[in-house]
Protein backbone atom coordinates (compact mmCIF):
# COMPACT_ATOMS: atom_id res chain seq x y z
CA UNK A 1 0.00 0.00 0.00
CA UNK A 2 1.30 3.34 -0.93
CA UNK A 3 2.04 5.98 1.74
CA UNK A 4 -1.15 8.62 2.75
CA UNK A 5 -0.46 11.28 0.01
CA UNK A 6 1.59 14.14 1.31
CA UNK A 7 2.00 17.85 -0.22
CA UNK A 8 5.03 16.84 -1.83
CA UNK A 9 3.48 14.51 -4.25
CA UNK A 10 0.44 16.78 -4.79
CA UNK A 11 2.78 19.12 -5.39
CA UNK A 12 4.83 17.25 -7.73
CA UNK A 13 2.53 15.83 -9.63
CA UNK A 14 -0.46 18.43 -10.06
CA UNK A 15 -0.57 19.55 -14.11
CA UNK A 16 2.02 17.23 -15.03
CA UNK A 17 1.40 14.77 -17.49
CA UNK A 18 2.48 11.21 -17.45
CA UNK A 19 2.52 8.79 -20.23
CA UNK A 20 2.15 5.20 -18.45
CA UNK A 21 3.21 2.00 -20.37
CA UNK A 22 1.52 -1.09 -19.57
CA UNK A 23 2.70 -4.17 -20.54
CA UNK A 24 2.05 -7.82 -20.38
CA UNK A 25 2.36 -9.64 -17.24
CA UNK A 26 -0.05 -10.58 -14.12
CA UNK A 27 1.67 -7.64 -12.02
CA UNK A 28 0.00 -5.29 -14.73
CA UNK A 29 -3.16 -5.26 -11.52
CA UNK A 30 -0.90 -3.34 -9.46
CA UNK A 31 -0.32 -0.25 -11.51
CA UNK A 32 -3.47 0.47 -11.63
CA UNK A 33 -3.24 2.00 -7.73
CA UNK A 34 -0.32 3.71 -8.99
CA UNK A 35 -2.19 5.75 -12.24
CA UNK A 36 -5.14 6.13 -9.60
CA UNK A 37 -3.19 7.84 -7.15
CA UNK A 38 -1.27 9.61 -9.45
CA UNK A 39 -4.57 10.86 -11.07
CA UNK A 40 -5.55 11.90 -7.21
CA UNK A 41 -2.59 14.05 -6.94
CA UNK A 42 -3.62 15.79 -9.89
CA UNK A 43 -2.04 14.23 -12.80
CA UNK A 44 -2.68 13.71 -16.43
CA UNK A 45 -2.50 10.25 -16.44
CA UNK A 46 -2.40 8.85 -20.22
CA UNK A 47 -2.48 4.73 -20.01
CA UNK A 48 -1.13 2.71 -22.93
CA UNK A 49 -1.33 -1.07 -22.80
CA UNK A 50 0.32 -3.31 -25.22
CA UNK A 51 -1.87 -6.78 -26.47
CA UNK A 52 -0.41 -8.80 -23.81
CA UNK A 53 -1.08 -5.97 -21.60
CA UNK A 54 -5.22 -6.45 -22.22
CA UNK A 55 -5.17 -9.97 -21.37
CA UNK A 56 -4.68 -9.07 -17.48
CA UNK A 57 -6.45 -5.47 -17.10
CA UNK A 58 -8.94 -3.75 -19.85
CA UNK A 59 -8.45 -0.55 -21.01
CA UNK A 60 -11.27 0.61 -19.60
CA UNK A 61 -9.46 -0.30 -16.22
CA UNK A 62 -6.87 2.80 -16.98
CA UNK A 63 -9.86 4.61 -18.31
CA UNK A 64 -11.96 4.72 -14.87
CA UNK A 65 -9.10 5.57 -12.35
CA UNK A 66 -7.41 7.85 -14.71
CA UNK A 67 -10.47 9.56 -16.18
CA UNK A 68 -8.49 9.95 -19.46
CA UNK A 69 -9.67 7.51 -22.67
CA UNK A 70 -6.38 4.26 -22.17
CA UNK A 71 -5.15 3.19 -25.50
CA UNK A 72 -4.23 -0.28 -26.38
CA UNK A 73 -4.23 0.21 -30.79
CA UNK A 74 -1.60 1.94 -32.85
CA UNK A 75 -4.11 2.49 -35.46
CA UNK A 76 -6.06 4.98 -34.66
CA UNK A 77 -6.28 9.03 -35.38
CA UNK A 78 -6.96 11.52 -33.19
CA UNK A 79 -9.25 13.53 -35.28
CA UNK A 80 -8.92 16.74 -33.78
CA UNK A 81 -5.39 17.35 -33.97
CA UNK A 82 -5.48 14.51 -37.38
CA UNK A 83 -1.87 13.35 -35.71
CA UNK A 84 -1.85 10.06 -34.87
CA UNK A 85 -2.63 9.05 -31.03
CA UNK A 86 0.41 7.52 -30.01
CA UNK A 87 2.10 10.81 -31.05
CA UNK A 88 -0.37 13.29 -29.43
CA UNK A 89 -0.36 10.62 -25.72
CA UNK A 90 3.32 11.36 -25.38
CA UNK A 91 4.17 14.99 -26.84
CA UNK A 92 2.89 16.99 -23.77
CA UNK A 93 4.23 14.26 -21.37
CA UNK A 94 6.22 14.94 -18.52
CA UNK A 95 7.44 11.72 -18.31
CA UNK A 96 7.25 7.96 -19.12
CA UNK A 97 6.72 5.11 -17.16
CA UNK A 98 6.80 1.66 -18.61
CA UNK A 99 5.51 -1.13 -15.70
CA UNK A 100 5.45 -3.70 -15.88
CA UNK A 101 8.04 -4.24 -18.33
CA UNK A 102 8.54 -7.21 -19.25
CA UNK A 103 11.42 -9.11 -20.90
CA UNK A 104 10.20 -9.20 -24.37
CA UNK A 105 9.07 -5.11 -24.22
CA UNK A 106 12.29 -4.21 -22.64
CA UNK A 107 14.32 -6.12 -25.75
CA UNK A 108 12.07 -3.94 -27.92
CA UNK A 109 12.81 -0.92 -26.14
CA UNK A 110 16.69 -1.71 -26.23
CA UNK A 111 16.26 -2.74 -30.29
CA UNK A 112 14.28 0.26 -30.87
CA UNK A 113 10.92 -1.38 -32.18
CA UNK A 114 7.82 -0.75 -32.62
CA UNK A 115 4.73 -2.70 -32.92
CA UNK A 116 2.66 -1.73 -30.41
CA UNK A 117 0.72 1.62 -29.01
CA UNK A 118 3.46 1.15 -26.20
CA UNK A 119 6.69 0.91 -28.04
CA UNK A 120 6.14 3.68 -30.77
CA UNK A 121 4.79 5.78 -28.43
CA UNK A 122 7.59 6.03 -26.22
CA UNK A 123 10.25 6.18 -29.86
CA UNK A 124 8.35 9.18 -29.75
CA UNK A 125 8.84 10.30 -26.54
CA UNK A 126 11.99 12.70 -25.65
CA UNK A 127 11.88 13.02 -22.11
CA UNK A 128 12.92 11.11 -18.98
CA UNK A 129 11.96 7.29 -19.14
CA UNK A 130 10.94 5.30 -15.71
CA UNK A 131 11.41 0.74 -16.52
CA UNK A 132 10.14 -0.87 -13.63
CA UNK A 133 10.99 -4.69 -14.93
CA UNK A 134 8.76 -8.06 -13.83
CA UNK A 135 9.10 -11.23 -14.94
CA UNK A 136 9.90 -14.56 -14.36
CA UNK A 137 12.85 -14.94 -11.94
CA UNK A 138 15.14 -17.41 -14.42
CA UNK A 139 14.27 -14.39 -17.17
CA UNK A 140 15.63 -11.35 -15.29
CA UNK A 141 19.01 -13.25 -15.06
CA UNK A 142 19.03 -14.26 -18.78
CA UNK A 143 22.25 -12.56 -19.90
CA UNK A 144 20.09 -10.70 -22.83
CA UNK A 145 17.96 -9.12 -19.75
CA UNK A 146 21.04 -7.82 -18.34
CA UNK A 147 22.49 -6.59 -21.76
CA UNK A 148 19.31 -4.76 -23.04
CA UNK A 149 18.72 -3.17 -19.15
CA UNK A 150 22.41 -2.20 -19.51
CA UNK A 151 21.64 -0.58 -23.15
CA UNK A 152 18.84 1.27 -21.80
CA UNK A 153 20.97 2.70 -18.82
CA UNK A 154 23.42 4.26 -21.17
CA UNK A 155 20.43 6.12 -23.28
CA UNK A 156 19.43 7.60 -19.71
CA UNK A 157 16.49 5.19 -18.78
CA UNK A 158 16.26 4.91 -15.06
CA UNK A 159 15.36 1.21 -14.30
CA UNK A 160 13.39 0.75 -11.05
CA UNK A 161 15.41 -3.12 -9.95
CA UNK A 162 12.78 -6.15 -9.21
CA UNK A 163 12.25 -7.31 -5.73
CA UNK A 164 12.25 -10.66 -4.67
CA UNK A 165 9.67 -12.38 -3.55
CA UNK A 166 7.13 -15.07 -4.60
CA UNK A 167 6.31 -14.90 -8.54
CA UNK A 168 3.21 -15.97 -10.42
CA UNK A 169 4.94 -18.88 -12.03
CA UNK A 170 5.22 -20.04 -8.33
CA UNK A 171 9.26 -19.74 -8.15
CA UNK A 172 10.65 -17.25 -5.34
CA UNK A 173 13.21 -15.24 -6.26
CA UNK A 174 14.14 -12.12 -8.41
CA UNK A 175 11.67 -10.28 -10.87
CA UNK A 176 8.74 -8.89 -9.03
CA UNK A 177 7.42 -5.85 -9.58
CA UNK A 178 9.25 -2.99 -7.11
CA UNK A 179 7.18 -1.63 -4.66
CA UNK A 180 4.50 0.87 -5.75
CA UNK A 181 6.58 3.53 -3.98
CA UNK A 182 10.11 2.79 -5.40
CA UNK A 183 8.23 3.25 -8.97
CA UNK A 184 6.82 6.36 -7.46
CA UNK A 185 9.85 8.00 -5.69
CA UNK A 186 11.84 7.42 -9.24
CA UNK A 187 9.27 9.22 -11.32
CA UNK A 188 9.26 11.90 -8.40
CA UNK A 189 12.81 12.50 -8.39
CA UNK A 190 12.46 12.88 -12.72
CA UNK A 191 9.80 15.24 -11.98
Amino acid sequence: MLPVDTQEIRDAFRGRTIALGVTGGIAAYKVVELASRWTQAGAHVRALLTPAATKFVTPLTFASVTRQPALSEIWRTDLESGRPEHIDSTIEADAFVVAPASADFIARMAGGLGGDIVAVSWLAFEGPTIVAPAMNDRMWRHPSVARNLATLREWGVDVVEPGSGHLACGSVGPGRLADLERIEAALLARL
